[in-house]
């Protein structure tokens, strides 16, 4: 089912000053910067010179779920991000074992890929991503 890391997501204050640490100071290579309104989040994503990515997630406002966890825990990691091979499948299993899901049935994410969450009371406090291309 798993395929290895798609990415890690980093929740910032300030998307332009990360950006900078990571990519200047760091020295990763900025992939692209989207602005999703539906989400209420602008994100970035930088290569780590291998396959898995670095996302930085800003909110756009107070009522951002991106908001809400820089309030309670701060800026820090967000997330991590797992590929699967097949993610409807994977949802049903999860599912069946009684993982609490934040999403049911996929939807597209930034990149255009099949995205969906599962829920941090069911993986020790880590919000996890599933990703299929």
């Amino acid at each position: 089912m798993f395929l290895g890391m798609d990415h890690v997501g980093v929740a910032v204050k300030n998307l332009e000053e990360a950006i900078s640490v990571y990519r200047d100071t760091l020295g990763f290579k900025l992939l692209g910067v989207h602005v999703l309104t539906e989400r209420n989040v602008k994100v970035a994503f930088l290569s780590t010179g291998g396959e898995t990515q670095i996302e930085l997630l800003e909110p756009l406002g107070n009522n951002s779920p991106v908001a809400k966890f820089l309030e309670s825990r701060g800026e820090g990691i967000h997330h991590i991000a797992v590929k699967v091979d097949n993610i409807e499948k994977a949802l049903e299993d999860f599912k069946r074992k009684g993982v609490m899901l934040v999403d049911e049935v996929p939807r597209i994410g930034v990149e255009g890929k099949k995205i969906a969450f599962v829920h941090p009371k069911s993986t020790k406090g880590v919000l996890l991503e599933l990703v299929m291309e």
